[in-house]
């Protein structure tokens, strides 16, 4: 009998399993959620469409959530719709209903529920979060036919894997203005991300106002910061949207720009600080040993907290050598009436008196996992950022977790080195992994980090989006989602709605191409900007020109993302063997050169000559042998050289299908007869 019952319990999953499979190529949901079934009951958009709101909704939140919603859903169907604003009537089309105002804490609920019928929409959560989330799904379900604009006929049952799910930005090393922030709020929202990272301060600059130590900004920003009453407006902004704010304040190392302002802070006696115009790792620290810095700390943080409601404050606390400890006799005479054996012991002690400053403000410590050591109490929250390419067997996470720490996840999640979106989501927050029941609640979740070094305003967008909207599903959705190739179908549409949101990761690459080529639309520059990456993990220019906070990217580099379009359907072509199609854009490369020199002459675009030319050369040959069904001696050696060529970087990009140019030869090789 119990096997009767576990073959039908297995029946029952594997045909959910097969039925989620299914929607997943239907629906392009992203994140995906926990549970969804049709009813085959579409809902038709049109003027008379209303949304009513049953809630205490004394935040506002999800009376601004209902009127952008009704603002994007008229934007992208083009209904007039007739009530622009959410009505008091139980006759509503789209009916909203929530139990209680979320504090925006790690403990809110953001569950939900979503069911469309042929003459209703009914969202259901227990917080007005939960109704917020439900909403973005609904937009997501917008579809069409010949008859007009329809949500698709659902029932959507929906919670969170992890309670955070961040996203980390950089304002430090390049400043990125209110608009860029508001609109990466509006992307974090659409994805059902709910953590802004606000890294603040660096080495390139100070980016909060301080009364109480205004030469922070007089003398450590260029004049590029936020004033606290904008600091306000983006904490309120992010609420209303749900998602919580975390500021960074690095200390003590990454402290040049503090330095700067209050050199007798610093630990090298005598030093001339300056704000760092280049990236990297720098040597000037706060002094650990002298009790001005803790009052400067605790001064500022009492100053600055009030401004973040959340009750996370994060600390950095990363990447110091410790150089200028070592030559400080002072410090040395410290670290022996302490009995503080390392520097890591040092930058301990000093963690501890933060923490506890920051305890009495209310508020919890948080540090990248340099932090970790044996005597900082629990209460702290690690970051962790270090794995296996940093020597490590796993990532600090787990070892948080199991020593009693909560713990944030960032390791694989590095946006900023370009790596492919398939890698990233490859990444699962915790793994295989066998923990605890309490070991797993202390891990959060995680976050994507966008450093800035090499990225500004107009680029910042192209770095972050369309990947952090796939990583997200990862944060979100069950362990078991994880196909590349359905996310990819999914991820497509998804990326044309962080356009509608005003996300610039688009139109920005032709703003800087046509910059390049002196105003010119030019095909050929656009062909190989959708064949060539960015060169990864921190490798850009790395034996040339050393980039400065004010050096140019507005590049050809700067118009390439990760995962070029073009590279990356050519590349599943040859993997698939489909000779066709594969002809289709070897004959079309095969023109670029020529068309190239409309905008050759420009000094931007002349680097790329040589590898447009092996790029038609390459393309040219291959596109003859798979015509004629017939290789030589002749076109190998030739191919050889030409792709000797093509895999040398050129202007900080790669090509992206040099090894399925190589793949063509191999098979030729084998498949097609050989001649002189």
């Amino acid at each position: 009998m119990k096997k009767i019952i576990l073959i039908i319990l297995f029946g029952v999953f594997h045909q959910q399993l097969f039925s989620q499979d299914t929607l997943k190529e239907k629906y392009n949901l992203m994140p995906w959620p926990q549970e969804i079934n049709e009813n085959n009951a579409p809902f038709k958009i049109d003027e008379k469409l209303t949304i009513s709101i049953a809630g205490e909704d004394f935040k506002k939140r999800v009376v601004n959530a209902s009127v952008q919603f009704l603002r994007r859903l008229a934007n992208r169907t083009g209904v007039f719709i007739d009530t622009g604003f959410p009505i008091n009537q139980e006759k509503a089309s789209i009916k909203i209903s929530f139990d209680a105002v979320s504090n925006l804490t790690i403990e809110s609920d953001e569950t939900y529920s979503l069911e469309v019928k042929e003459n209703s929409v009914l969202i259901k959560a227990k917080t007005d979060v939960g109704a917020l989330r439900g909403l973005e799904t609904l937009l997501q379900l917008v579809n069409f036919n010949q008859n007009g604009y329809y949500f698709e006929g659902v029932a959507i049952k929906d919670s969170p894997r992890f309670v955070w799910r961040g996203l980390m930005i950089d304002a430090a090393r390049h400043f990125q203005p209110m608009s860029v922030l508001k609109r990466n709020l509006n992307a974090m929202a659409s994805v059902k991300l709910n953590v802004f990272h606000w890294h603040l301060t660096d080495d390139q600059g100070f980016r909060v106002e301080s009364k109480v130590y205004p030469k922070l900004q007089e003398k450590a920003s260029d004049g590029l910061f936020y004033t606290q009453e904008q600091v306000k407006e983006i904490v309120k902004y992010a609420s209303n949207l749900g998602i919580r704010v975390i500021p960074e304040f690095d200390v003590p190392g990454h402290s040049t720009a503090i330095l700067t302002a209050y050199p007798e802070l610093g630990s090298k006696e005598g030093a001339n600080y300056a704000i760092e115009r280049f990236s990297g790792i720098f040597d000037p620290t706060l002094n650990p040993s002298i009790e001005a810095t803790y009052t400067f700390l605790e001064n500022l943080f009492t100053e600055i907290t009030p401004l973040f409601p959340d009750e996370y404050f994060h600390i950095g606390g990363d990447e110091n050598e410790g150089k200028h400890w070592d030559e400080n006799e002072k410090i040395q005479e410290f670290k022996k009436e302490h009995n503080l054996k390392s520097n890591h012991e040092l930058q301990t002690y000093f963690n501890i008196k933060l923490e506890k400053i920051l305890k009495k403000l209310g508020k919890k410590l948080m540090g990248w996992d340099e932090i970790l050591t044996p005597s900082l109490p629990t209460s702290a929250v690690i970051h962790s950022w270090r794995g296996k390419r940093e020597g490590l067997e796993q990532s600090t996470l787990i070892e948080a977790a199991k020593r009693g720490y909560q713990g944030v996840l960032s390791t694989g999640y590095y946006i900023d080195r370009m790596l492919s979106i398939e890698h990233h989501y490859s990444v699962d927050p915790i793994g295989d992994v066998v923990l605890t029941k309490e070991e797993r609640k202390r891990i959060l979740g995680a976050e994507t980090t966008m450093w800035s070094e090499l990225v500004t305003s107009k680029t910042i967008d192209s770095r972050i989006w369309p990947r952090t909207a796939a990583i997200a599903e990862r944060f979100w959705s069950a362990k078991e989602v994880n196909d590349v190739n359905n996310m990819q179908k999914r991820l497509e549409v998804i990326n044309f709605q962080l356009e509608e949101l005003g996300i610039t990761h688009i139109k920005n690459r032709a703003v800087i191409l046509r910059n390049i080529s002196n105003h010119q639309e030019n095909n050929a520059l656009k062909t190989l900007s959708n064949l060539c990456e960015p060169i990864k993990i921190y490798s850009r220019n790395e034996a040339g020109t050393e980039y400065k906070t004010f050096s140019p990217f507005t590049l050809f580099a700067d118009a390439c993302v990760a995962d070029a379009k073009d590279a990356v359907i050519f590349n599943k072509l040859v993997a698939q063997e489909n000779v066709n199609e594969i002809k289709f854009y070897l004959k079309h490369w095969s023109k670029n050169y020529d068309e190239l020199q409309a905008v050759l002459n420009n000094p931007n675009v002349k680097p790329l000559g040589e590898l447009s030319k092996n790029l038609s050369i390459t393309s040219n040959i291959l596109l003859n042998i798979l015509t004629k069904k017939e290789i030589s001696t002749s076109q190998i050696n030739k191919l050889n050289a030409s792709i000797a060529l093509l895999e040398k970087p050129y202007l900080d990009v790669e090509l992206a299908v040099v090894a399925s140019f190589k793949n063509l030869i191999t098979s030729s090789q084998k498949k097609y007869s050989s001649k002189k």
